[in-house]
């Protein structure tokens, strides 16, 4: 199944990073893109979640330098601009992938295409790493950890939730029950003549 692929791509990731724990180690993607495509968008639509997640612990530190969360707070929004453009190479890759199917006349579209789910379960893998952290923090309240438990709990169902959805879907898809089209994002706010701040500033 797709989602079991995706999902130990995710850990792998997940567990690579925090070897060093560092937002600016070095991204080195261990998959080919010639061979291994879909490995590799995968791998980096994680690590950019990973290092974001990181970020944003980072900013929340009240007793930061301002200009250090100035500075912070452009790596988040470029992340978040890669974040959304590694949605769209994913799905541009399944739209590809199934560019033969016969879409079946009664066919509908989904509220969410393949990527953006996928992009829910690799932030659901982050949720995951770090519960399991705190449900097992040896300097925690034992409170803590049993409040963290269960929640960790839940987490591990929706996982199983989310994985089946995102096969389902998949497999529509391949069957020409479901179809799908790539919607580019549009952002506004980094757009120098859409933004009116960033416009008014030439």
């Amino acid at each position: 199944m797709f989602s079991d692929k995706a999902n130990r791509i995710f850990q792998e990731v997940i567990e690579k990073y925090h070897i060093d724990d560092n937002v600016d180690q070095p991204f080195n993607n261990p998959y080919d893109e010639g061979t291994q495509l879909l490995e590799m968008l995968l791998y980096r639509k994680c690590w950019i979640d990973t290092v974001q997640w990181h970020y944003e612990d980072i900013i929340r530190d009240p007793n930061i330098d301002p200009v250090v969360a100035l500075s912070l707070k452009r790596k988040i929004d470029a992340s978040n601009q890669d974040r959304t453009d590694m949605v769209e190479y994913i799905d541009s890759y399944f739209l590809k992938k199934n560019n033969a199917v016969v879409v079946l006349e009664n066919a509908t579209v989904n509220t969410e295409s393949p990527a953006w789910g996928i992009d829910r379960l690799s932030i659901l893998a982050l949720k995951v790493f770090h519960m399991h952290e705190e449900a097992t923090r040896e300097d925690a309240t034992n409170e803590h950890r049993s409040n963290c438990e269960i929640k960790l709990k839940v987490l591990l169902e929706q996982r199983v939730d989310l994985s089946t959805a995102i096969d389902q879907l998949l497999d529509d898809i391949s069957q020409g029950r479901k179809y799908m089209k790539v919607y580019k994002q549009m952002k506004m706010y980094n757009d120098d003549e859409l933004n009116p701040v960033l416009r008014n500033l030439k």
